[in-house]
């Protein structure tokens, strides 16, 4: 009995120093997992920090303009003008602030439209309900008139 008691213990202690073996194995896994993520990470901020040091070597206002005058007669550069600038309450609306047409009035408004033209009449209930259901985005009106042809940009002056 005692035999069977000791073999018993054996196999307990085996399977639990292979059970202990697994986890540790998984947690170097796990650590060299950690290990290999921070290095890319570190590579990642170094290269973010480089690409930082480039664009402030890249848009100096000297070098800039050493470009400008180089390249002045090809690309025809000209200062923005004060005027030419749009202020954000100018922009029109944006798709998501543009109200949705209920859908009702619209087939309303389009059964309406066939009757009306069957008998010859003006749609003007249906007109009417189209433009209440879609109204068309404008920008708010600047204080001088501009030419319609010219187009507005954004610009940051010195």
């Amino acid at each position: 009995m005692l035999k069977t008691f000791d073999l018993v213990l054996i196999g307990v202690m085996t399977a639990t120093a292979a059970v202990t073996y697994t986890i540790k194995h998984r947690a170097e896994l796990k650590v060299e997992e950690v290990h290999r993520l921070e290095a890319e990470i570190k590579l990642e901020k170094d290269t973010i920090d480089l690409l930082k040091a480039d664009w402030a070597l890249q848009s100096q206002p000297n070098r800039l303009e050493r470009l400008v005058k180089a390249y002045n007669e090809e690309l025809k550069l000209q200062p923005t003008e004060s005027t030419a600038l749009v202020h954000a309450k100018e922009l029109p609306m944006l798709k998501s602030e543009v109200p949705v047409p209920d859908v009702t009035e619209a087939k309303v408004s389009a059964k309406g439209a066939t009757v009306a033209s069957a008998k010859g009449a003006p749609d003007t209930k249906g007109a009417q309900a189209t433009a209440k259901a879609q109204p068309i985005p404008m920008p708010a009106p600047r204080g001088e008139a501009e030419d319609a042809d010219q187009i507005e940009t954004g610009s940051v002056e010195e």
